[in-house]
């Protein structure tokens, strides 16, 4: 690591502080400005070069041994901010191991985006001033992975290992998401009376989408991580103001598993036509990481370090590390405290001591990848 780059101890309350200050400044897609200062400053207080580029990502160069990046916005959501004092056996923990007794008082923060992703966030934010390690807060996550898509198309060279932000658990290490093919299926026909026997384009919608669900359909066995998943999101139909034409039009969205590439996702689907199109606008592409990486393996030793049991993730959504994996060829894993059934929930909260232990985890596994 160059001996340029200021590095400084932070301690477990200013690391908290710098949590409850990012939970307690909304940030939700695209309104992400207010919580980027608030990392701004953090940044610029330990000595760190730190800027806002041209979509709003806050960026921290340093030791490109290890990038840390997580997501700056939220989804909506109006979760009065607090820390509670609760016991452990009430809490919702994002792992399996039970290093506290359930009668035991913690401290508990609640609010939107604790768990989704600020709570990975500041723990990177912390990690990254205690190693030198690089670091990068993201917009646009929610939406359009805005920010991890200029990102890489604005460095001119690529990490050697990405550790990605999202909830896993801090005993939980995520290698794998399925992509994602969005788009909008149109049709439209004559109009007519309805007890004519011929299809219109409302029915063309229906009776494609039912072959494209039938094309899909999984045996009971297989994992939802390995299937593709087709889901219809909008649709809307009916008569044209002109009387003369039915139209249809359904948003649509399908999972896609590593098995496959959005490419071939679409080509199946589109082979199902009869009648209609669809104008697809929205792909990502499916990630799976070798569990024997260096940042895997950093990680599990991390975790044991600190008493806990790794676990190896797959998640059935999206992350902007199918971003990152579709452009850099380097490994990374996707790490971060919370229960990530509480992610866009109402009573999304983070216990306070998995925050602590994330950061202890996060920093041991930052420092053996940047001394490799």
């Amino acid at each position: 690591m160059s001996a340029t780059i200021p590095t400084a101890a932070v301690d477990t309350d200013a690391a908290r502080q710098l949590l409850i200050d990012l939970v307690d400044t909304p940030s939700v897609t695209p309104e992400e400005e207010a919580a980027a200062a608030v990392l701004v400053d953090f940044f610029e207080a330990h000595g760190r070069e730190v800027w806002v580029d041209d979509v709003g990502n806050v960026r921290a160069p340093a030791d490109d041994g290890v990038l840390l990046t997580s997501h700056i916005d939220t989804v909506p959501g109006d979760i009065p901010v607090r820390v509670e004092t609760m016991a452990a056996g009430e809490a919702r923990f994002g792992g399996e191991s039970d290093l506290l007794d359930a009668a035991e008082s913690i401290d508990v923060l609640w609010g939107r985006g604790s768990v989704d992703a600020k709570g990975p966030l500041a723990s990177m934010a912390v990690v990254a001033v205690e190693t030198g390690a690089s670091f990068v807060g993201v917009v646009g996550e929610e939406v359009d992975s805005r920010g991890g898509r200029y990102l890489v198309e604005d460095r001119e060279a690529e990490p050697d290992a990405v550790i990605n932000g999202e909830p896993s658990g801090w005993e939980g290490i995520t290698l794998g998401y399925r992509g994602l093919l969005g788009g909008n299926y149109v049709a439209t026909s004559e109009s007519g009376h309805s007890s004519r026997p011929d299809d219109n384009a409302i029915q063309d919608a229906i009776n494609w989408w039912n072959r494209v669900e039938e094309e899909f359909d999984p045996d009971d066995w297989v994992p939802v991580f390995e299937r593709v998943t087709p889901k219809p999101t909008s649709i809307d139909g009916g008569m044209t103001e002109d009387g003369l034409s039915v139209e249809a039009t359904m948003r649509l969205q399908l999972r896609v598993p590593p098995e496959y590439t959005t490419d071939e996702i679409r080509e199946i689907t589109d082979g199902h036509l009869e009648n209609g199109t669809v104008h697809w606008d929205d792909r990502v592409e499916p990630v799976m990481m070798s569990p024997r990486t260096e940042p895997a393996r950093a990680f599990r030793a991390a975790i044991r370090q600190e008493g806990g049991d790794p676990r190896l993730l797959r998640k059935t959504g999206t992350s902007d590390m199918n971003v990152y994996a579709d452009s850099w060829d380097c490994p990374m894993v996707t790490y971060g405290p919370g229960d990530s059934d509480l992610d866009h929930s109402p009573n999304e909260h983070l216990p306070l001591p998995e925050y602590d232990r994330s950061v202890a985890v996060l920093r041991s596994a930052t420092e053996t990848l940047l001394e490799e």
